[in-house]
């Protein structure tokens, strides 16, 4: 009975931070604007071979890699894949999925990005879209999902809790507390 009202309580807390992203990020539903630029969360070597991939059909955006991998690497694939380097801008700051958010955010306000597709693992989506509706779209800037296939389970309600209020509270305070 306990593990029932902890689940009924947890999703209840998320329901709580989905509706406050959508506050945040407008409300109602608006025509999706086209997006100007893609952004791959790190954490996957797949995730930036399948950007590379995706890219080649979005031959005028810009490319940001949160945290991806090694430079030589990430390099590596989007050469590979023959996408300019001049796309691609790679950033090592974040240090964990909160901070890939919180650490972009205001050098993509500064290119004047309004909207961008999101790249991560199709586990690592639900939690990443909450935390990226929020950070992101306390700037105005829209989130398309796209998300890369893969053979694990999607993240537990808990991880999504905790980083949606995490996220909060970098909106009020600056800290992500990490």
């Amino acid at each position: 009975m306990k593990y029932l009202a902890h689940k009924s309580k947890s999703a209840a807390t998320l329901s709580g931070l989905v509706m406050f992203s959508w506050v945040l990020s407008g409300g109602m539903p608006r025509p999706v604007e086209p997006p100007q630029a893609i952004l791959v969360l790190g954490g996957a070597p797949t995730r930036e071979k399948f950007a590379a991939k995706f890219a080649k059909q979005h031959p005028n955006l810009p490319i940001w890699v949160s945290s991806g991998s090694p430079e030589e690497y990430s390099h590596y694939v989007f050469d590979k894949a023959g996408i300019p380097r001049s796309r691609i801008h790679l950033d090592y700051r974040a240090v964990d999925t909160v901070t890939n958010f919180t650490t972009l955010v205001d050098d993509l306000q500064a290119k004047n990005i309004s909207s961008l597709y999101l790249i991560t693992s199709d586990y690592h989506m639900p939690r990443s879209s909450l935390i990226g509706n929020i950070v992101l779209g306390s700037r105005g800037i829209k989130v398309q999902s796209i998300s890369v296939p893969s053979e694990s389970d999607t993240e537990t309600a808990d991880k999504a809790i905790r980083d949606g209020f995490r996220s909060v509270v970098w909106l009020f305070t600056g800290s992500t507390l990490n």
